[in-house]
C-alpha cells in the first residue's frame, strides 16, 4: 500500500525550457540548437553537463555562472521560479495530499533550489535538495535518506521522476514503486525503452497518479 509519494524536480514539476533557453543566450547559440543537443545527450546516455562542452569546448561550467551572477546579479540565470512549474503541478499534488497521501519533493538540484521551491508554497509535506543531503541520485544512498525522510517502508513509497537511471532503477532497487512521467527529452526517450518496464507506472500528468492510486492499480 502507497502511503507517500516523492517527486523528483526537474522536467517533473519544473519546466526547464525557460533555463535551457537562457543557457542559449548566454552561451550564444540558438535555443533550437541548445534544445537539440541535450536532446542528443538524452539519446546518447551521457549527462546533460556535457552539452555545455559541445555548444562551448573548454567550458569551466562553475567559472561561467559565477560570471553570469556578476553580469546579471537580479536575473533567474540557471535557476527557476514558480513561472516554471508545469501547469498540472499544483492541482496534482493538492489532489494526492486531498486523497490521503504524504506528497514529498526530493530530488537533484542545488543549494538555492530549496529557497526556490519553498517560497511557491506548494502543497507539500517536505522539500529536500541533493544539496541539501550532499548525495545525489543514484546514489543508494540518497534513497535511504528518501525513506528516512518519509518515515515509512520503501515499499510504500512511490518515487515518481523523468529518468530511468536517475529516478526508476535505483529507486526499484532501493525497494520503492516508481513512476515515470514522460516530460522532457529524458522521459520521452526513456519511456520508449523496453527497460521502461521496470516502472510500475508511466504517465503523462501527475493527476495520472493519483487517479492510478485511487483506482488501486499499484
Amino acid at each position: 500500500m502507497i502511503r507517500v509519494v516523492v517527486f523528483d524536480v526537474g522536467e517533473t514539476l519544473v519546466d526547464e525550457t525557460r533555463i535551457w533557453t537562457r543557457w542559449a543566450e548566454r552561451l550564444g547559440v540558438t535555443p533550437f540548437t541548445m534544445h537539440g543537443v541535450l536532446g542528443g545527450m538524452a539519446a546518447l546516455d551521457r549527462s546533460h553537463r556535457e552539452a555545455f562542452e559541445v555548444v562551448r569546448p573548454g567550458i569551466d561550467i562553475g567559472a561561467e555562472i559565477e560570471a553570469w551572477r556578476r553580469d546579471d546579479p537580479d536575473g533567474l540565470r540557471e535557476n527557476f521560479d514558480a513561472d516554471d512549474l508545469y501547469p498540472d503541478v499544483r492541482p496534482g499534488l493538492a489532489s494526492l495530499r486531498d486523497a490521503g497521501y504524504q506528497v514529498i519533493i526530493a530530488g537533484n538540484q542545488p543549494v538555492q533550489a530549496y529557497d526556490a521551491l519553498t517560497a511557491m508554497d506548494l502543497p507539500v509535506d517536505a522539500v529536500y535538495t541533493s544539496a541539501g543531503w550532499s548525495v545525489t541520485k543514484p546514489h543508494p544512498a540518497f534513497f535511504g535518506k528518501v525513506a528516512a525522510a518519509a518515515g515509512c517502508p520503501p515499499e510504500e513509497i512511490l518515487y515518481v521522476g523523468d529518468r530511468l537511471d536517475n529516478d526508476i532503477l535505483p529507486g526499484r532497487q532501493a525497494g520503492m514503486r516508481t513512476a515515470l512521467i514522460r516530460r522532457g527529452p529524458w522521459g520521452h526517450l526513456h519511456a520508449t525503452r523496453p527497460t521502461a518496464s521496470a516502472a510500475d507506472l508511466i504517465v503523462d500528468t501527475i493527476p495520472d497518479i493519483t487517479i492510478a492510486l485511487v483506482e488501486d492499480r499499484l
